[in-house]
């Protein structure tokens, strides 16, 4: 395994830091078995964006479509 620093001058222990990372999530990678689905991180659940349900549409309906930013 070959790693390159493409910016910045890490000092040795962030580079140590970095390296363990990536060691441990590849021995992660190996252990799980095969066929095994992909563990999913929460940021990309669906779910997490219709968590709670929409009002029903009624005489003020079109107030609501509006979103102030």
């Amino acid at each position: 395994m070959t790693i390159k620093v493409v910016r910045g001058n890490p000092t040795p222990e962030e580079l140590a830091a970095a390296l363990a990372v990536v060691r441990a999530r590849a021995a992660a990678a190996q252990t799980a078995p095969p066929g095994a689905p992909d563990e999913k991180d929460a940021w990309a659940d669906p779910s997490r964006i219709a968590a709670h349900r929409l009002p029903q549409p009624g005489p003020a309906a079109w107030s609501r479509t509006y979103w102030p930013g």
